[in-house]
């Protein structure tokens, strides 16, 4: 997948929707097992835990578009405080209860005013967010992890993924994506995806004369 012909399946609004669900489903079964300390293990995503993100996930999943408008407002304009407010609402009473609650919502196609890739990317880049500290490894189908990495080299829509690689070339490894031109950034795809999205974890699985670029860029953004 290359810059002149991205997927016409990117662009059909349901198109993504099957892999969204899978990629939940996956998460929840992952984490069917993990004790209460694990919950509590800090994650990728700036300053939340595991159970947090995961709240994050859920949430995303029952707000729609005039739920997500109302939000705004009511937090006025504050769109961290808005991220925060519907996390909370889905952390539930205990751990088992945030796991219940994604469950309920990995078959859902409810989504704020984001188009459905940008779930996609969501679910897997939080999912990585998850796993990553506690050591649980999914092997992402490759076309997918390839679809979102299309999807994030042009994009500055949830984060400045778009910015953050630009000037650089960017060579999957174990896939078809490439994008860009300049200093060669090589790696698995889904290590350029949690780059592209601002996890400098991932960088230390990169080679190439533009890491060193692109991570002066992830500590910045």
């Amino acid at each position: 997948m290359t810059d002149s012909n991205p997927s016409a399946d990117l662009n059909r609004e349901g198109g993504a929707w099957p892999l969204v669900h899978s990629e939940r489903a996956v998460l929840a079964a992952d984490l069917a097992d993990i004790s209460d300390g694990q919950w509590a293990t800090q994650s990728l995503c700036s300053d939340l835990t595991v159970r947090q993100v995961l709240a994050h996930l859920t949430a995303g999943a029952r707000l729609n578009s005039v739920g997500w408008l109302a939000g705004v407002i009511r937090c006025r304009f504050d769109f961290d405080k808005q991220v925060a407010m519907r996390l909370t609402e889905q952390m539930g009473a205990s751990p088992g209860e945030t796991l219940e609650r994604f469950r309920h919502v990995v078959p859902s196609t409810t989504k704020p005013p984001l188009p459905v890739i940008a779930m996609l990317g969501e679910t897997i880049v939080h999912g990585e967010d998850i796993r990553r500290p506690l050591g649980i490894r999914r092997d992402h189908p490759i076309e997918t992890v390839t679809r979102v990495a299309d999807y994030y080299r042009g994009s500055d829509l949830v984060v400045p993924a778009k910015g953050r690689v630009h000037g650089l070339r960017l060579v999957a490894q174990d896939g078809p994506f490439t994008t860009g031109a300049g200093p060669l950034v090589s790696g698995t795809t889904l290590a350029l995806v949690m780059a592209m999205t601002g996890r400098s974890t991932y960088l230390d699985e990169l080679e190439g004369d533009g890491v060193d670029l692109l991570r002066e860029r992830c500590a910045t953004a």
